[in-house]
């Protein structure tokens, strides 16, 4: 959606020789800046600075704007209260995945972001929606673009640079530390000196937030966060982080058959108790009596290629094919991992294969993303799933040797 308009631009002072611009849908913005897993760890362990301004943003104006998009989409909208957000899809009439957006409404304006590249399309489907609404759906990716800042020292890091004041600090420092555990909770929204907004969401860490600012401004605000200490950290770290989470993204996790409890989001993008919207009929029924015939999770690979497998790649078991990967990366902490989806019906420790590597299910994101969205995240002993996983691999990897 955004042309040819220019995403980011990097100065001298911000070690433009060890930029690397990413690739496909990403190529528009750093993939990582010489350190992946030193900028992995800033990520986690401090603060870390993350351009994602080739998100596609769309906004919705108009007295109707509320009702309207609660009859498109998954989540309860109507009463969505101002400057809070939330995460919501839109299904087909039999409910496999069309579009996922986060919606934040703030100031008599709903935003909605979604994919780089997928902007196009959900507009389409709203203009054709409007009818006689009172409703205004745009493209405002030109307008606009987001920054997210991750890390325990989040919060003061936006104080020092002057951001937010002292009394946001106060107020939500604590939720980043202890997180609400329902991901489907809506998040706040404060707003930005100089314009745009501030929100605070659960993922890819519990210390997250996203900031859309003017796109005119970008540059002006990436550095002053940069000089608050905020460490350079590509796009490449921020997706290893959301894969060790469990988190799908449209057109990664997903394709043409995907409905929302193979990916768990029906956890945090999906209220049950709602009722007329498409593929409403399916989401119940799925809950109520049934089960999907996929499910999402998270695969630790054995490390003996050093090449990730692509999107697409067979997941085997036995020599047949069970999924297919959808985005793989190296971790700081667990190595070689990829969210992978695969028929409902194959087992926690099932030996499993991807191209020449060995790879083990993780037993704890299976726990924290059950197929209803229901489990709560002491159901799983903590570091069980990863130490059985290691063990196994470990054998694995002695076998193939002997």
């Amino acid at each position: 959606m955004l042309g040819s308009v220019s995403l980011i631009s990097v100065p001298a002072t911000s070690s433009a020789s060890a930029t690397v611009f990413g690739q496909g849908r990403d190529a528009a913005v750093p993939a990582h800046y010489g350190d992946l897993f030193g900028e992995q760890r800033a990520l986690a362990e401090r603060v870390g600075l993350v351009d994602r301004s080739h998100r596609d943003i769309l906004t919705v104006t108009g007295q109707d704007r509320l009702s309207w998009l609660h009859t498109l989409t998954t989540q309860h909208v109507s009463e969505l209260a101002e400057h809070t957000g939330i995460d919501a899809l839109i299904l087909t009439p039999q409910g496999r995945i069309a579009h996922h957006m986060l919606l934040s409404e703030i100031g008599g304006t709903t935003f909605l972001d979604t994919e780089p590249g997928a902007g196009d399309v959900l507009l389409e489907f709203l203009q054709k929606m409007r009818f006689l609404l009172r409703v205004e759906p745009a493209d405002a990716s030109e307008q606009w673009a987001i920054l997210s800042l991750l890390g325990p020292d989040a919060v003061r890091l936006l104080t020092r640079a002057g951001l937010v004041a002292q009394e946001f600090q106060l107020a939500h420092e604590p939720q980043l530390t202890q997180p609400p555990r329902s991901p489907g909770t809506a998040w706040p929204l404060v707003n930005l000196p100089g314009g745009g907004w501030l929100r605070v969401v659960p993922w890819p860490t519990q210390h997250s937030c996203d900031l859309l600012v003017p796109r005119d401004q970008l540059a002006l605000v990436r550095d002053q966060l940069w000089s608050a200490g905020a460490a350079r950290c590509g796009h490449e770290a921020y997706e290893a982080l959301r894969v060790a989470a469990g988190r799908p993204r449209l057109g990664c996790e997903t394709d043409d058959r995907a409905m929302p409890h193979e990916l768990a989001w029906v956890a945090s993008a999906v209220r049950l108790n709602k009722g007329c919207y498409p593929g409403q009929e399916t989401v119940a029924k799925l809950h109520n009596l049934g089960q999907p015939p996929r499910r999402l999770v998270l695969l630790h690979l054995d490390g003996s290629s050093d090449q990730l497998p692509p999107r697409g790649e067979p997941v085997r078991w036995d020599g047949r094919e069970v999924g297919v990967v959808g985005t793989a990366a190296r971790h700081y902490e667990l190595g070689g991992v990829a969210l992978a989806v695969i028929k409902r019906n194959v087992s926690d420790d099932a030996a499993l294969s991807v191209a020449s590597m060995c790879a083990a299910i993780d037993t704890e994101l299976s726990a924290r993303n059950p197929l209803d969205g229901q489990a709560s995240l002491d159901e799983v002993e903590a570091g069980a799933g990863k130490r059985r996983v290691a063990e196994f691999l470990a054998a694995r990897r002695q076998a193939r040797a002997g």
